[in-house]
């Protein structure tokens, strides 16, 4: 049985002499957290595989010396996905980042899991297509898809979890499986690819990934609108929707937030609640829908809308949206972003966000509500100061309080981040009875519970 770290990496560099196995601590340290709040905490080795023979060889390991495993891409969760609080064998896909085959005549691409969005897409756009999922940060298809991330364009075309065709999984056993097929449907089987997607790392590796891509719209405009209240803004969202307007992103964001904008993008847009809205199509049907959509905010109180047909100013708006968590942090130095995540029915929403922006004012906290409004998405951008118990503490109770409002009515506790370790003491209140279903199935698929333990689940090692 294997006692220490030197061992372990001996046994490791025994069956992959050719890749990297380290416990350099920079890179310890490096693999030790992710975007979050969530404390640090280091593994007790990193390996760098280029295969999915090498993920094999690495699990048998593993769960020959029930060591845990931890699946890393580029740490840009928001939930502690990633952090080893378990120590263990840090698996970095990295080095995983071949665009495997395009298959442009069926709209579908192979990659493996270390490719990045941006990466993708630069490739795709060879063919005429592009992959749809924007989460904001350029993080890797592997935990793009372990988290079912979504972002601006689910909207239109939807989570990670509708653009997943089949995976290339190993398991806790070294066996490597796939999930799904090139079909475009399929009633053969349980549908596993619904399982893995969103599984946070907890039930396997993912290898290769096949998803859906779309063709690039002959015609995009963009339109930013501002209203006098939130909830003219959200209103304004349903009745775009009601009307069958085919959008393709549309983003919320209230007042201080648009302060933040102007600080750190050096725009002067409007600072009232205001919506980035992006429409796809051929340009004269889009104009029809952009006069028919210019109608229906009128109103709801629109004060003032532009639009953009030209890419840099288009590129411009969507920058500004896209780096506003990072505005936030750096017009608040010495303290620490914390992002919370709800999803809702569509018609909660509006009140959802007032009740959020409520307790923000109630608890003196710092930050701005954001969304994804078309699919009942929101997030606060909260500042806190790490170093203040107290203030700790309120944001706690924010987010508390944002996530029960959520639950209390029908919607859950994260939209897109994931539950990781923020969002687990909510699972039984949100899942109830299915919560034991989740259980069996972790316990059938890693019955030692090596992949990511106590992530989503709290299951004693």
């Amino acid at each position: 049985m294997i006692t220490t770290n030197e061992e372990l990496v001996m046994a490791l560099r025994r069956v992959l002499p050719e890749i990297e196995v380290t416990i350099n601590q920079t890179i310890l340290e490096q693999h030790s957290s992710d975007e979050s709040y969530h404390s640090a905490c280091l593994p007790d080795i990193v390996v760098f595989p280029t295969k999915t023979e090498e993920v094999c060889r690495i699990m048998n390991i593993a769960n020959q010396y029930k060591v845990p495993i931890v699946p890393f891409g580029r740490g840009t969760s928001l939930e502690g996905h990633v952090i080893p609080y378990n120590h263990g064998i840090t698996i970095d896909f990295s080095l995983m980042n071949r665009i495997v085959e395009v298959r442009e005549k069926d709209f579908l691409v192979k990659v493996q899991p270390g490719v990045t969005r941006s990466q993708l897409n630069k490739e795709l756009k060879k063919y005429g297509l592009f992959f749809s999922v924007d989460p904001g940060a350029d993080a890797t298809i592997g935990g793009m898809a372990a988290t079912n991330a979504s972002g601006t364009t689910s909207v239109k075309y939807g989570t990670m979890r509708d653009q997943v065709r089949d995976l290339e999984v190993v398991l806790s056993d070294g066996t490597v499986i796939h999930t799904g097929n090139l079909a475009e449907k399929s009633s053969s089987g349980y549908h596993l690819n619904g399982l893995f997607v969103g599984s946070e790392g907890t039930l396997g590796c993912f290898t290769e990934l096949t998803l859906r891509v779309y063709g690039i719209p002959e015609c995009v405009m963009a339109a930013r609108a501002s209203f006098e209240t939130v909830n003219d803004a959200v209103e304004g969202v349903v009745s775009i929707l009601q009307a069958a307007i085919p959008i393709a992103r549309v983003e919320l964001v209230d007042e201080p937030s648009m302060k933040q904008v102007n600080l750190y993008s050096q725009t002067a847009y409007e600072e009232q609640p205001t919506l980035f809205l992006e429409f796809e199509g051929n340009e004269a049907g889009l104009r029809q829908d952009v006069e028919f959509m210019k109608e229906i905010v009128a109103a709801h109180n629109c004060k003032n809308i532009e639009f953009e047909m030209d890419n840099a100013a288009r590129n411009q708006l969507w920058e500004a949206r896209h780096n506003l968590a990072y505005a936030y942090v750096h017009g608040h130095p010495g303290k620490k972003l914390m992002v919370t995540d709800v999803c809702l029915p569509i018609s909660e929403l509006a009140g959802a966000i007032e009740h959020a922006r409520e307790a923000l004012d109630m608890l003196a906290l710092t930050g701005g509500v954001v969304g994804h409004v078309g699919d009942g998405n929101f997030h606060v951008l909260l500042m806190i100061d790490m170093n203040d118990p107290k203030e700790i503490k309120k944001a706690d109770e924010l987010n508390e309080l944002i996530v029960m409002y959520a639950l209390e009515r029908g919607g859950t506790c994260t939209g897109e981040h994931g539950v990781g370790v923020g969002k687990q003491k909510y699972q039984e209140k949100e899942h109830g009875k299915a919560l034991l279903v989740m259980e069996k199935i972790k316990q059938a698929l890693d019955p030692d519970t090596l992949f990511n333990p106590n992530k989503i689940l709290k299951i004693k090692i």
